[in-house]
């Protein structure tokens, strides 16, 4: 058997990979997506579920965008289903960064909702690029089931994700002001200043939104 310089890279790129070390693995990802193989994708895959590092964790979904969508989508939807949060978390970061609407159905109400914020902020960021058009209303309206979920940076997350789909989210904001829960309440009143004031900022919109609460509004009075 002929061995040939790709294969060389290719085992080269693959052990990379593996190293111990996190400035080979950043480079071995960088290469793998400089000159895609195949031969990467799985292992690629697999390693997203395990590495530490969130600069090489970020490489490898770079290396996976630059190899075919026909290759890369199996692997990834099947990621979504695994059981380990951090696979779930870059297989759902990969596919927002990929686009192909075809991974829309794996976006579940579940995963939506998941526990672990991670997931759910990764689950977020992917279905509001992957949401067909007409679906955005309904999107909006379980996203807004999570409003006062979390901290600062997950309700963050929510808001800029909910903020990016538009004014369909309009009626959703208008029932979470309402919510028995103050910090759903708080939450959608600062979403609601973000559509209206995009440079508001979230700080400045989540603090007005407390004092509002606080004092028994909902904020429509007025408008």
């Amino acid at each position: 058997m002929t061995i040939t310089t790709q294969d060389t890279d290719v085992t080269r790129g693959l052990q990379g990979l593996a190293d111990d070390r996190s400035s080979v693995r950043l480079r071995a990802a960088l290469a793998v997506g400089t000159t895609p193989d195949p031969r990467f994708v799985a292992k690629l895959v697999e390693r997203c579920a395990i590495e530490p590092e969130f600069f090489v964790r970020d490489m490898l979904t770079w290396a996976l965008t630059r190899h075919p969508v026909s290759l890369t989508l199996p692997e990834l939807l099947r990621e979504v289903r695994s059981e380990r949060t951090q696979a779930r978390s870059q297989a759902l970061h990969t596919l927002s960064k990929i686009g192909d609407p075809q991974a829309w159905p794996a976006i579940t109400r579940s995963l939506l909702s998941d526990a672990d914020d991670e997931v759910a902020r990764s689950a977020w960021r992917a279905a509001v690029v992957l949401v067909p058009e007409g679906e955005e209303p309904s999107l909006a309206a379980v996203l807004a089931t999570q409003l006062g979920r979390g901290e600062r940076e997950t309700q963050l997350s929510l808001s800029r994700a909910l903020v990016a789909l538009g004014a369909v989210i309009e009626p959703a904001l208008q029932a979470a002001s309402t919510a028995a829960d103050p910090r759903m309440r708080a939450h959608a009143l600062a979403t609601q200043r973000l559509l209206r004031d995009p440079d508001a900022g979230f700080e400045f919109a989540i603090e007005e939104a407390k004092r509002v609460v606080a004092l028994g509004g909902s904020g429509q009075e007025g408008r």
